[in-house]
């Protein structure tokens, strides 16, 4: 299944699909949008008109005891507004510490300034969709 992440943000969404297999997660670019509906909007023509996906994932930024505070609230209410506006299944991930992990493996490759404010975003959401392409794979397992 052709699966699609979001890493959700007030001013840059990421966004990462993986192949048919779910065997590989790939970024496949950022939407500049700070307008809630319109980010919404744009993320739904994406999924739909230009990827296909058959799936959504939208990262979940809960607070590290597992409690929802006001960015997990926003993804929240933009993964409800996303499922309420395209015909797929849209469901939120915890994506606890994501953002962090994008953040050593860009030190790592040493992209730094700009390029990496451009790029951040849609290596969070690899992140987000390859945890949850595990999951997939450890649910078929058992």
């Amino acid at each position: 299944m052709k699966i699609m992440a979001v890493d959700f943000g007030e001013a840059r969404t990421g966004l990462a699909v993986c192949d048919r297999t779910e065997f590989l997660a790939s970024p496949v670019g950022v939407i500049k949008e700070k307008d809630f509906e319109t980010c919404v909007k744009k993320v739904g023509y994406a999924a739909i008109h230009e990827l296909g996906v058959e799936m959504v994932v939208v990262g979940l930024p809960k607070n590290m005891d597992g409690s929802f505070g006001p960015r997990a609230e926003l993804c929240d209410k933009f993964a409800r507004a996303l499922k309420a506006l395209i015909p797929i299944p849209v469901v939120t991930w915890d994506e606890r510490q994501t953002t962090m992990q994008a953040t050593t493996y860009l030190n790592e490759m040493n992209v730094r300034g700009a390029k990496r404010k451009d790029v951040i975003d849609e290596v969070a959401a690899t992140i987000i969709l390859e945890s949850y392409l595990q999951y997939r794979k450890n649910q078929k397992d058992k």
